[in-house]
């Protein structure tokens, strides 16, 4: 910093010329060190000297070394050079060009240590997928020339020849240009799983110092990478869209196989270690099949069941369902299996996959168990996919009507795929009457969830308010058929009661409390019965 420091004070005060005699010792150690030039070393002082500045312009570095504007234009291609070098950037827009220093570069020369550019090589294919998002954004911003961003991508490309997807695509016959655009819709896919691409997310690439062709030739089909079925129109209610692309599948299933499968799956995941232990308690039924079916799910019990069935040639997936009114503990219970088989929880909310947009509730739905699949081949121990509150999909299927036709469109999805299943699904309902047919010969194991029984309210009762006398336990237990969600919410509002007025156990208001819980009681529905004997 201190030769740096020492060029810049000596250029501004001769001018550049005579810095390069004068100030001799300082550029031939910053050039020897950064692997520069001397005039690159002057003009970067300068840079530095601005570095708290994002819109550095050349006029203000002639007027800083006393030379005129038309001068300083001679040393353009020297900040050329710094730019590939990567200690500066370049923004290119309407108002004309600027420049300034990475933080990563004053960063470095700060602490006295010397700039070497990051080598992006040896990559996993989602880092290089983040670093073309990257890159595309700065060419978008105008932060990257299209140049340099060629040298940047194709030299990502060339240091990742260990990965498919580089090996694939320089194999294509493809000009250079192309195989930018090519990269950009591979960009777009991988990183945002955009099958939606219209002009604004890559006609940048498409002026007229880059390229031949021009957004028109997307519209009419006649762009090589068209012709070449890489990329192709979407369509619109069985009708092209000639105003947006996507990759084609042909492309997707040649360049991308490896990025889905590899896919960052763990985001959505819940981990079998942060489920809190929790007192359960069941009627007898109820008790003997999840026990059974705990024991089924143990890692080495579940192994030998999927060799033994996938050699017999039959499906290996375990399908399960939990019927029962609300609040009877088949969400919770889901969740202790999990962490007592030490098992992660993909977790569905049913909302999130509905969509006013054609064929998106479909893509979604296809996309969870995608997400799945992988979990499922990537994780030592399979994680269990839960459907909770799973009425609006499992339901009988209707006709008719538009809305009816996505809702049988996304329960043959669901159907398809529980045949293919090769881990752990349970599904949650509160209701069986209006079960599609298809889907209970599906679910392998069925448990239904009855409200609890007198003991068992006892247990949830002295569970939840341990110091409430036991004639009074035996006294709501007996009056009152609650289910342990309703018995837990009584639990919470008498301690918030205790936390806002204090006073403690009040007898007359838990019994208020229990009559406006019943309010609201819930009918269980049919019952199903577990699916062995």
């Amino acid at each position: 910093m201190d030769h740096i420091e020492k060029t810049e004070e000596i250029s501004r005060k001769y001018g550049i010329n005579k810095c390069l005699v004068k100030g001799k010792l300082h550029l031939d150690y910053v050039s020897s060190k950064l692997g520069i030039g001397h005039i690159q070393t002057v003009l970067f002082s300068h840079f530095m000297a601005r570095c708290n500045d994002s819109h550095i312009l050349m006029s203000e570095i002639a007027g800083a070394v006393n030379c005129s504007l038309i001068r300083i234009i001679k040393y353009m291609n020297e900040c050329e050079e710094l730019e590939k070098k990567k200690l500066i950037r370049c923004r290119r827009d309407k108002d004309g060009v600027s420049y300034r220093v990475p933080r990563e570069v004053y960063d470095s020369l700060r602490k006295n240590n010397e700039y070497i550019p990051v080598k992006h090589e040896n990559l996993s294919v989602q880092k290089l997928f983040k670093i073309f998002k990257r890159i595309f954004v700065e060419v978008k911003e105008k932060e990257l020339s299209y140049d340099n961003m060629k040298l940047e991508l194709f030299d990502l490309i060339h240091l990742n020849k260990h990965l498919l997807f580089c090996q694939k695509i320089t194999n294509y016959k493809l000009d250079e240009d192309e195989l930018i655009l090519l990269l950009c819709f591979c960009n777009l896919f991988g990183n945002n799983n955009d099958d939606y691409i219209v002009a604004s997310d890559f006609e940048f690439l498409l002026d007229s110092d880059t390229s031949i062709y021009g957004i028109e030739d997307f519209r009419i089909g006649i762009h090589p990478l068209i012709e070449a079925k890489y990329i192709e129109h979407t369509n619109n209610n069985g009708f092209i869209d000639s105003d947006s692309w996507k990759l084609s599948d042909m492309a997707k299933k040649d360049l991308m196989t490896e990025f889905n499968k590899n896919k960052n799956y763990e985001k959505n995941l819940v981990s079998f270690d942060t489920v809190k232990p929790k007192n359960m308690f069941y009627n007898h039924r109820e008790i003997k099949e999840i026990q059974k079916l705990m024991s089924l799910l143990e890692n080495e019990n579940f192994c030998k069941v999927q060799n033994r069935l996938d050699n017999k040639g039959m499906r290996k997936g375990f399908t399960c369902l939990f019927s029962g009114g609300p609040g009877t503990g088949k969400t919770e219970t889901a969740y202790q299996i999990a962490r007592e088989t030490k098992r992660n929880i993909m977790i569905v909310d049913i909302s999130e996959t509905k969509s006013c947009w054609y064929g998106e509730s479909e893509k979604k739905i296809k996309e969870i168990f995608d997400t799945y699949r992988n979990a499922v081949e990537n994780s030592k121990v399979a994680p269990i996919l839960l459907f909770n509150e799973a009425d609006a999909v499992i339901n009988k299927r209707s006709t008719g009507e538009y809305v009816s036709q996505t809702e049988n469109r996304i329960q043959n999805i669901i159907l398809q795929e529980m045949e293919n299943l090769s881990g752990i699904l349970i599904a949650t309902t509160n209701l069986t009457e209006n079960m599609d047919k298809a889907f209970e010969r599906r679910f392998l194991y069925k448990i239904s969830f009855d409200k609890p029984s007198f003991e068992s309210r006892m247990g949830i009762w002295n569970s939840l308010l341990p110091n409430l006398a036991e004639d009074s336990v035996t006294e709501l237990s007996s009056r009152f058929e609650l289910s342990g969600g309703q018995i837990e919410n009584i639990a919470r509002k008498t301690e918030v009661d205790d936390i806002i007025n204090g006073g403690g156990l009040i007898m007359n208001t838990l019994l208020e409390y229990c009559k406006a819980e019943t309010l609201n009681d819930f009918n269980t529905g049919k019952r199903i019965g577990f699916a062995y004997e």
